[in-house]
């Protein structure tokens, strides 16, 4: 028995879904997830795919919407932006007590700390950078009502909805006082720069959610925050997880970047090719670094609290202390970024 599967109910789903499946199919929960949960699956002839679902028990519904996800993935499989190919959405929640979607294994690295980056070789990191800078300009430069995401969200004042959005996570999730959470939001919310366009926004975008062999990405994960809005948001966060040799982005936490390794573009670079594909002005990108600490502290104590109350599940080994720490950190280093 595997937790958050019915195995019987979703193998007979999966048998009109996905190609050629040969029951039975064995599940196993995939690290690293701290929001949906991924499962690979494997049928009796060794084929492969991958399941998604909400977190166990009761979550916030609207960052956890099987269907959205399910869309965008579906919808930039014409673009040209890597993202597995997808197979099914099951809604009926008799099914498996909560909406899910099945997609493609793609395999390779998923870069989720310094530890996995150092098995990326050292001629192929500069050439993977180039490929993450590359795929994020040809993202911001989809036009969405031109693959189907048109009504994925508002296309104005991405970042006063954004701002509303997390101040509620924040304030439901609340489980002690941080006030520089508070006064985060108060700065963020004073000094806000006009939007200029809106585009696709990942909401994610980091190598932790990509799949890399050899020099370059084959997939783009975790669509589950993305909508549309301030592209610079994705550049924003994308800088504060591509950390540098020797710099420790949030003191007390520790190096958790696979580019810290080294052999990657420098911030500076990834900033000037980006401005270069797609003419946008990154003069207040520190702004929306802020803006990314204060955000991912939101989301972090999200995470907190359902580790805290069980709803991940049983058997997470997690250091509730260090995710509790974590969140501290962030707050602090967005309203370093904004007062400097």
């Amino acid at each position: 028995m595997v937790e958050g599967i019915n195995i019987d109910k979703v193998t007979a789903w999966l048998q009109d879904q996905v190609p050629h499946l040969q029951a039975p199919i064995t599940f196993s929960l995939i690290a690293g997830g701290h929001s949906n949960l991924t499962y690979l699956g494997v049928d009796r002839s060794g084929s492969q795919f991958v399941l998604r679902r909400p977190p166990l028990g009761h979550v916030l519904e609207s960052a956890h919407d099987m269907g959205r996800e399910y869309k965008i993935i579906s919808s930039l499989e014409s673009a040209d932006v890597p993202v597995p190919k997808t197979y099914g959405l099951c809604r009926d929640v008799e099914v498996n007590d909560a909406p899910f979607y099945v997609m493609d294994f793609i395999g390779g690295l998923v870069l989720n700390d310094s530890v996995v980056g150092l098995k990326v070789a050292a001629q192929h990191r500069r050439g993977i950078g180039l490929h993450v800078i590359d795929i994020l300009s040809k993202l911001h430069s989809i036009d969405p009502d031109a693959v189907g995401l048109g009504d994925l969200g508002r296309k104005e004042a991405y970042l006063s909805r954004q701002i509303n959005r997390w101040t509620k996570q924040w304030v439901a999730s609340k489980t002690h006082e941080i006030p520089e959470m508070e006064e985060s939001c108060r700065i963020l919310t004073e000094t806000m720069p006009d939007q200029i366009g809106a585009t696709i926004v990942h909401g994610d975008y980091r190598l932790g959610n990509m799949i890399v062999n050899a020099d370059k990405v084959d997939a783009i994960l975790d669509w589950e925050l993305c909508t549309l809005g301030d592209p610079l948001a994705d550049v924003g966060y994308l800088l504060n997880n591509w950390v540098s040799p020797g710099e420790i982005e949030l003191p007390g936490e520790g190096d958790q970047s696979p580019t810290a390794v080294g052999g990657y573009p420098e911030r500076q670079e990834l900033c000037d090719i980006y401005s270069a594909n797609t003419g946008r002005d990154l003069s207040q990108i520190n702004y929306y670094r802020a803006f990314s600490h204060w955000r991912l502290a939101a989301i972090g104590q999200g995470v907190y609290k359902r580790y805290l109350t069980g709803a991940m599940g049983e058997d997470r080994d997690v250091d509730l202390e260090k995710q509790k720490n974590g969140v501290l950190r962030r707050a602090q280093a967005a309203l370093a970024l904004l007062q400097a």
